[in-house]
């Protein structure tokens, strides 16, 4: 018999025996009228207003001016701090400050502010969204496609900041310094990502949602010289024991138009990090399945990759210290427009930055309504009790008032199945060959928001 014929006649044989499990997808056809009424709250105008101040602050270089009140990267995070504050009261808004040391990049020691607005949840169980607001110009240094590339080249061209007698044993040619006060109004990288944190800040504060999660708004310094302010802080949570569920970063988030000339204002990248059935993944999967429910004009395209060629984000920090972390990236970059002068607001399209905005409003709300995922380990699965069933337990998460488990044929990349089961700790599913599926459970609250999808992998010493 046909597999995909004999899945769905053991699903409706488990429909017919258990008819309240049928009530499960029927009752999630619904939207949940708060998180429609958060994500239609978005203000593209708002987000406008904000990259204008944002970039007329001409650099926020991390090695730029720190005394001035009007230009710098001190007058910028400060400014970032006090409309953090001034959003809502609701806010807990700090400087997250680290001292880095000089060596590779950081050519001098220099402090570092991350700037993080919290908004408690009903739990410490965190979720991040995430910009960076520092900027950087490369000048000349790069020529061509200048930009594209990684801050692998954020102290200018091959050999800067090199002594002297290094470079003249090596055959090179001393180069003078980088111009860190040069102009580097970084209005797509990534005061796009900052001000969309800065927005959904205000949203969620002003929603009046309780939320069972803590939410954090975070502008990031320091992702241009080697993503020091986001290692700083991952590091730090790490260190501290702080439960962060998942990290949403936004970098590059608001350019329709491709340096090529394309436009693509209907769809967005998401880049996440592997192997397949990662909580990255888990969490991008989660990401496209509920912001397209909200949002489906916007299409979000799944990237299998932690992020493109040759180049990083602050997510990949975040992962390093193992918590899921995905990020949001543009469908069509312009190169031309990155790490030098020409990154400009008027390269900015504000209707899709704020398609953006709600993406990640969609999905972050409906996380921080939603419990924990259960855990899930390869000794859950089994084939129990016949020897050709699949046999799937877990063990509950606090807040689930029921489960929903998840199948797929092993080859397929995303979820094909799944059905409601119940206040339950475990469910057979006949037989089902574990061999040629993969499963995962989801944990349902008592508002009907699922938590992402905790997958069964293979044991190390299976594979």
């Amino acid at each position: 018999m046909d597999n995909l014929i004999r899945v769905g006649l053991v699903v409706a044989a488990l429909l017919v025996a258990h008819p309240t499990l049928a009530q499960g997808p029927a009752a999630r056809s619904g939207l949940d009228p708060r998180v429609q009424k958060l994500v239609a709250s978005v203000s593209e105008e708002r987000m406008q207003q904000l990259l204008a101040k944002l970039v007329s602050f001409e650099t926020r270089n991390t090695f730029s001016d720190t005394t001035s009140a009007t230009r710098g990267i001190g007058a910028a995070r400060q400014w970032i701090h006090d409309e953090f504050k001034r959003s809502s009261p609701r806010l807990q808004v700090s400087f997250d400050t680290h001292t880095i040391p000089a060596g590779g990049r950081v050519t001098r020691e220099v402090e570092l502010r991350n700037i993080v607005a919290v908004l408690p949840g009903k739990s410490a169980r965190r979720i991040y969204v995430s910009g960076h607001y520092d900027s950087l110009n490369l000048g000349p240094r790069r020529g061509g496609a200048t930009g594209a590339g990684s801050a692998r080249g954020a102290t200018g061209a091959t050999g800067a900041g090199l002594p002297a007698e290094a470079l003249a044993k090596a055959g090179q040619t001393p180069r003078p310094p980088p111009d860190y006060n040069a102009p580097a109004p970084g209005a797509n990288d990534d005061g796009s990502g900052t001000v969309l944190s800065m927005e959904l800040a205000r949203v969620f504060a002003e929603s009046g949602i309780e939320f069972e999660a803590t939410l954090v708004f975070m502008a990031v310094a320091g992702e241009e010289y080697g993503l020091i302010g986001a290692r700083a802080h991952a590091k730090r949570m790490k260190e501290e024991k702080v439960p962060i569920q998942a990290l949403f970063n936004n970098d590059i988030v608001g350019n329709s138009r491709g340096g090529n000339g394309i436009v693509d204002g209907a769809t967005v990248r998401l880049y996440s990090e592997g192997p397949e059935d990662s909580p990255s993944r888990a969490l991008a999967q989660f990401t496209k399945r509920f912001a397209e429910r909200y949002l489906p004009s916007h299409q979000i395209r799944l990237m299998a990759r932690r992020d493109r060629f040759g180049r990083g984000g602050d997510h990949s920090a975040f992962n390093a210290e193992g918590f899921a972390a995905i990020c949001f990236r543009e469908s069509r970059e312009n190169y031309q427009m990155q790490h030098n002068a020409n990154d400009t607001i008027d390269g900015v399209s504000f209707p899709y930055l704020a398609q953006n905005a709600r993406a990640n409003a969609a999905a972050m709300a409906t996380l921080a309504l939603a419990p924990p995922p259960p855990a899930v380990g390869s000794n859950m699965l089994g084939r129990q009790p016949s020897g050709y069933d699949a046999r799937l337990r877990w063990t509950a998460a606090d807040g689930a008032a029921g489960y929903r488990i998840f199948w797929r044929r092993a080859w397929a990349p995303d979820w094909e199945h799944e059905l409601s089961v119940g206040s339950v700790t475990e469910f057979v599913l006949p037989g089902m060959n574990i061999d040629d599926h993969v499963f995962g459970v989801a944990a349902v609250g008592p508002n009907g928001h699922e938590s992402t999808v905790s997958a069964y992998a293979m044991a190390a010493r299976e594979q």
